[in-house]
């Protein structure tokens, strides 16, 4: 007699099933587990409205967690609800305590800062920043990278599956190109190793693995970003190589600020904050800029023309030095 799936193991093939990246089916599961426990183990089926709102006020107000977190725990449940028990939520009016929500101004780098940062970066990190900034895109867009994406003949990027599940492309910088030629070479010759030593898969896409589980080991889908050793798939426990992860490129980072001296608080994300101000800076007008940062609204992409606005501002002298 075959075992009955517990509620979590449906949650997590239900993720992959969507082509959910990992951190989202950690990030997914912790919270309904947290939910579930919160409520004494109770199965969700037996619980509602209240039950969620009295859990999402008590993060706001007990944890204090901020509203990004709030919202994550939310996207959580409200998945669990939808897709895996079948019950749409959406009409339920969940009226919880929210987190408080501060806005913020992000914080940019002047180009001189940025090519401060790229001098103290080496290798295959240096290039990795240089094309998140060069092309605006996350952290996860550029470590996920497969050789296939790059267009050398359109001088194009493609950038699938991103965070608002908005494909697009965007520009290849030329300063780049005869850099990443030789990643690709390299990520090819890698991949030949792999393959003579028993290797050379690569993590496809759900539905994709089932349909050509061949392309796993084509090196069009390799990627771009490799980790030097192979490593085991924490999903499957398939030994593969995976792309090189997200703290260690933040250590890069990190190191090479500090080395830079700038006392500005700077993290993966702030290149692309950058690259759409300098964007802006430059004349391009904010719907191109929406497109090639792949945000759903042109408002999200409004914040920086808030940032262009306080860096005018800071032009402006006081009376004093009249």
């Amino acid at each position: 007699m075959e075992k009955k799936k517990k509620l979590l193991d449906i949650v997590r093939d239900k993720i992959r099933l969507k082509h959910y990246s990992y951190s989202t089916e950690k990030t997914y599961t912790h919270w309904i587990k947290h939910y579930i426990f919160f409520h004494n183990k109770k199965h969700p089926v037996e619980m509602g409205k209240v039950e969620i709102e009295s859990f999402l006020t008590f993060l706001a107000t007990k944890k204090r967690v901020s509203p990004t977190t709030q919202n994550q725990a939310f996207s959580a449940i409200l998945f669990l609800y939808r897709e895996v028990l079948g019950v749409d939520i959406s009409t339920w009016n969940i009226q919880a305590l929210r987190a408080q929500e501060r806005k913020h101004i992000p914080v940019v780098l002047t180009k001189e800062e940025v090519h401060k940062v790229l001098q103290n970066l080496d290798g295959i990190y240096k290039l990795i920043v240089t094309l998140m900034y060069g092309c605006g895109l996350r952290m996860s867009e550029v470590l996920n990278l497969r050789v296939k994406d790059i267009d050398f003949g359109f001088d194009k990027i493609y950038i699938w599956d991103s965070k608002s599940l908005k494909d697009r492309t965007v520009p290849l910088p030329i300063t780049l190109k005869e850099e990443l030629h030789m990643q690709v070479k390299k990520v090819h010759e890698l991949h030949e190793k792999d393959l003579s030593d028993g290797y050379g898969s690569v993590y496809l896409p759900f539905l994709y693995e089932k349909k050509y589980p061949k392309a796993a080991f084509e090196t069009s889908w390799q990627y771009l970003f490799p980790m030097r050793k192979i490593s085991k798939d924490p999903r499957t426990g398939t030994k593969r190589r995976h792309h090189i992860i997200e703290k260690t490129l933040g250590r890069n980072i990190k190191q090479a600020v500090r080395k830079a001296n700038l006392h500005k608080r700077v993290t993966s994300h702030i290149f692309r904050h950058s690259y759409a101000t300098h964007l802006l800076q430059a004349g391009i007008d904010l719907r191109s800029i929406q497109e090639l940062l792949g945000h759903k609204s042109v408002e999200t992409t409004m914040i920086y023309t808030h940032v262009v606005a306080e860096m005018n501002k800071a032009k402006l002298v006081s009376p004093l030095d009249f």
